[in-house]
């Protein structure tokens, strides 16, 4: 939002706090939990300057004794501080982030239980081909390579996968590669590596979780970013870098997970820009770019501008085997040295066998993208058709590739909606799992993996769940009205 001292607009808290009217306890409560999450999750940082109460009543349309009713709530716990003359400020000299000790947002995730649909995870399933290439798998037992235990990965590995980036139109040596236990260990140890307790991280408005959730167990605050039609809004991301100062830009641009938003090629070549500039890395995550329903694969950011300082995370997990758990970096041959340094401490090496399958997936990384890629295109069109059947009133962006869609709710509250679903046996995740900051409280991620069968029960229920909804919402509507 703002950092330092200055006074928050109260039209763009009013645009942060979402939808914070619906919910449990009075106004005043509601309100002061959604700005209270804003600085729990460092949108509002020590020193923000809220606005008057009666400016930010008039763009919340309250009274102005809500708002005084909220800022008192939040003032008794210790969040703001209230001085005559000088307003009401957020609290504190350190970071939220970094004494806080919240729940983390990726929990969500993986909280389905075992006997629930899970359409929580957008984990596709393993190609055939990938399953042949497991069982005819027959690796030269070489002593020398088996002892192989180099934290950057197996130089066969390292130069294999240089050689992809170099075929795809990204030069690159195997001396700008670490090869990683998946995708979610490089961006691990990558914040580990450059984030420091209250260093700024900017990203999309709404993201992977275990970008963010990395970032605050690292004391950092994750500012969130726009994200329209065409991805990230990159004006904002300009102003956000000159006013924040950030120690790195993390972006999804290729089938952006939950979004699954594709960044046009001139967004991207500014994104590059941008990172040469103001020598800001971006971290580019290409984990679902492969997985593209028209064939269309852009190139890497560190293509588009080669002097830019752009990390590259990839892994195998969308497109051969999740279970496998390879994935890697790409980066500058200094940064991978810092990082293969780093990678001693954690976890020293990857699976040596799981390297050497990698290669045989590498090999036929063509074939089994395309089939992964094929599937999903057809597992999408019926949950379209499932979803105008059963929940005909929601609206969504049909994505070009990516393993779910971002659905939007027409009214009512997400959270409350996967509680019904989850007294349903269905267990499905909104916008709070995925928010940086804030959550508007009103979208659903549905991964479209899951098996034909589970997926048809799975929106039928979610059908039922979302008309219940409704039938409370207006009950409760009707009581108001007889009062």
């Amino acid at each position: 939002m703002v950092h330092g001292s200055a006074l928050v607009p109260s039209e763009r808290l009013a645009a942060r706090l979402g939808r914070w009217a619906q919910g449990d306890g009075t106004l005043a409560e509601r309100l002061a939990r959604a700005v209270a999450a804003l600085i729990e999750n460092g949108e509002l940082r020590p020193g923000d300057r809220l606005p008057a109460e009666r400016a930010l009543a008039q763009a919340i349309s309250v009274s102005r004794g809500t708002v005084v009713a909220a800022y008192g709530l939040l003032s008794e716990d210790g969040l703001v501080e209230r001085r005559q003359g000088s307003g009401t400020s957020v609290a504190g000299s350190a970071p939220p982030a970094a004494r806080t000790g919240r729940v983390r947002r990726s929990e969500a995730l993986f909280s389905a239980l075992p006997s629930s649909i899970d359409l929580l995870r957008g984990v596709p399933q393993m190609p055939e081909l990938a399953v042949k290439l497991v069982s005819d798998h027959r690796p030269a037992l070489d002593p020398v390579l088996l002892a192989e235990t180099d934290p950057a990965g197996l130089p066969l590995l390292r130069d294999r996968i240089a050689r992809q980036f170099a075929e795809e139109g990204t030069p690159t040596t195997p001396e700008q590669i670490l090869v990683t236990h998946g995708a979610q260990s490089a961006i691990h140890l990558l914040i580990g590596e450059l984030v420091s307790p209250g260093d700024v991280v900017l990203t999309e408005e709404v993201t992977w979780p275990g970008l963010s959730d990395t970032v605050r167990l690292r004391g950092g605050t994750v500012h969130g970013l726009p994200v329209g039609p065409d991805g990230l809004d990159v004006a904002a991301l300009e102003e956000a870098m000159v006013r924040l100062r950030p120690v790195l830009v993390a972006v999804n641009p290729h089938h952006q997970n939950p979004t699954g938003t594709r960044m046009p090629q001139a967004s991207r070549r500014r994104v590059a820009e941008l990172a040469a500039v103001y020598g800001v890395p971006v971290l580019e995550d290409r984990v679902l770019a492969p997985v593209s329903f028209d064939g269309i694969v852009p190139p890497t950011l560190a293509s588009l501008r080669p002097d830019a300082p752009v990390v590259v995370a990839e892994s195998m997990s969308k497109w051969a085997w999740a279970g496998l758990r390879i994935g890697w970096l790409r980066a500058d041959p200094v940064l991978i040295r810092r990082l293969r340094a780093s990678r001693q401490l954690a976890d020293q090496s990857t699976s040596v066998p799981a390297q050497l399958l990698a290669l045989d997936f590498l090999d036929h990384a063509g074939e089994l993208r395309r089939e992964v890629a094929t599937h999903h295109a057809r597992m999408l069109e019926l949950l379209r058709e499932l979803l105008a059947e059963h929940l005909p009133e929601w609206r969504y962006t049909t994505p070009k590739g990516g393993l779910s869609l971002w659905v939007q709710l027409p009214e009512g509250s997400a959270d409350e909606l996967i509680g019904l679903a989850a007294m349903r046996g269905v267990a499905v995740a909104g916008s709070g799992a995925f928010a940086a900051a804030g959550s508007d409280d009103d979208r659903i991620r549905i991964p479209f993996t899951a098996p034909e069968a589970m997926l048809r029960e799975g929106i039928r229920r979610l059908g039922e769940a979302w008309r219940e909804s409704l039938r409370r919402a207006a009950d409760a509507e009707g009581r108001i009205t007889t009062r």
